[in-house]
């Protein structure tokens, strides 16, 4: 009983952060093409907060995958990360 409690709030935590990864990628591109302005100090705010969370997710997927250029792959790595995991703990859950 405890263990599925535990459980759904790890795939709470993930699906959280699974928001928080496509927040991080609108705004970029939202920024990328000048539709909103890092001196405005709300989007600054965001953008530093987002990347504070995220940051420590993304740098060891980043140091191990290849250089690609200007394209950062590291968030889409991390979501395929954070679906897989939510497949087999949901898979583990279903036994317990």
């Amino acid at each position: 009983m405890v263990a599925l409690t535990l459980l759904e709030i790890v795939l709470y935590l993930m699906s959280i952060v699974t928001v928080i990864v496509i927040v991080q990628f609108v705004l970029s591109l939202l920024i990328s093409f000048n539709v909103v302005n890092m001196q405005n100090n709300l989007v600054a705010s965001l953008w530093r907060a987002v990347n504070a969370i995220l940051d420590p997710m993304l740098n060891p997927i980043r140091r191990i995958m290849p250089d690609t250029g200007m394209i950062d792959f590291s968030p889409m790595v991390l979501l395929i990360l954070l679906r897989i995991l939510a497949i087999i703990l949901s898979n583990l859950g279903s036994y317990a």
